[in-house]
């Protein structure tokens, strides 16, 4: 395979991954509705470098760690506390009307949220730890990313520069498109529609971290 082949797969392998249904997609959605545009970018940006870490990590051995059956029930179990706790937040918040949709230059308290650096920061750390509580996500690395780093590896730093790089693009192309849709959508959204968005979207986080829990204790 060579150079702009493994660019364009690992692209459109990592397209098809970032369109699937999950727990970062969930939050980034929630947050491009409440946040805007610039949550999506912010949320991806920590997931792409928490990524970065992970190939670096596999590439000093970690994948055998990774793989193990007990490991991946720990990771379960801890991601889904994570996201039960996330979704809980979001859900309870939106129920309770404590989420408002401040459009920009509507209040100071939007404007704080879209430029803080704090802010940005703590999304990105969320895209970060959301993406690391899914334990599909490490047992890809582990296996089929691992596989693809070893593929690229043929071609020298170039073909494994070129392989996280696609992987990386199809994220943020992807994530950059929800965000930019949903801040469309949000300019006719009324407040009890933005809230039961919400509302759907942490029961979603719920359901999800019951189902990794579920996964950690059994092992299925």
């Amino acid at each position: 395979m060579d150079i702009f082949a493994i660019f364009i797969s690992s692209f459109v392998i990592g397209f098809s991954g970032a369109m699937m249904p999950g727990p970062l997609l969930t939050v980034a959605i929630a947050q491009s509705a409440r946040r805007g545009f610039i949550a999506g970018p912010l949320l991806i940006l920590g997931h792409v470098l928490l990524e970065l870490l992970l190939v670096v990590a596999l590439l000093l051995g970690l994948a055998e760690f990774l793989t193990k059956p007990s490991v991946g029930n720990v990771i379960a179990l801890v991601g889904g506390v994570v996201l039960l706790y996330l979704g809980y937040g979001m859900a309870r918040d939106a129920y309770l009307g404590k989420l408002t949709l401040n459009m920009p230059g509507e209040g100071k308290t939007e404007q704080r949220e879209i430029t803080g650096v704090s802010s940005g920061v703590q999304l990105m750390l969320t895209g970060a730890v959301v993406s690391l509580s899914n334990p599909y996500w490490s047992l890809w690395w582990a296996t089929i990313g691992l596989g693809y780093i070893t593929l690229s590896l043929k071609e020298g730093p170039l073909g494994l520069g070129l392989f996280f790089t696609g992987h990386a693009l199809s994220d943020i192309i992807w994530y950059c498109a929800v965000a930019g849709a949903v801040v469309a959508g949000r300019k006719v959204l009324s407040p009890q529609v933005y809230r039961a968005i919400l509302l759907v979207c942490g029961i979603f986080l719920i359901f999800l971290g019951g189902m990794f829990i579920y996964r950690g204790f059994t092992g299925v």
